[in-house]
């Protein structure tokens, strides 16, 4: 398992989880110097329609799609997480993933490879979201059983 840092980020929302990722911009340019944050919107919290966001991300990150650590991860944020999480997995190479804590965060990348993290601006919490994040960033997959897995879900898989 890779602890390996991201190059980039992609980080997008709508205007519900607007000024949750404006904290989490901030939090990874504090913590992550290393990491460049790529904001692709959106930019107030004038009401705006979260498929955009989540595709906008999605196609950036399913550019960068490498092992075990991907050098370009995404984090999407709308009301619940929910809507802009499907619209993300909705762009082919996107798993995205929907956390609610640390260990969905950190096991979403360790056994399920998530390159995109979901979060619900309403739903959580501003140092949740960064425990969320950090556990994202910093953990790689395991790979394995968990790779034979993934594979099964790929765009000619019967599932």
């Amino acid at each position: 398992m890779s602890s390996i840092l991201p190059r980039a980020v992609v980080i997008g929302s709508d205007h519900a989880g607007f000024a949750l990722k404006e904290e989490i911009r901030a939090f990874i340019a504090s913590k992550f110097a290393s990491i460049q944050v790529e904001d692709v919107g959106c930019y107030t919290a004038e009401r705006v329609d979260y498929p955009t966001f989540g595709k906008l991300v999605g196609t950036k990150v399913s550019k960068e799609v490498t092992e075990p650590m991907p050098s370009t991860l995404g984090i999407v944020v709308c009301g619940s997480g929910i809507g802009i999480s499907i619209a993300a997995n909705k762009v082919e190479g996107v798993r995205c993933a929907l956390c609610h804590d640390h260990y969905t965060g950190k096991m979403s990348r360790m056994h399920n490879n998530a390159n995109v993290l979901a979060l619900g601006g309403r739903t959580t919490g501003v140092d949740v979201a960064k425990e969320i994040v950090e556990a994202f960033l910093t953990t790689g997959f395991e790979g394995g059983r968990h790779g034979d897995r993934i594979a099964m879900l790929g765009k000619d898989s019967s599932c």
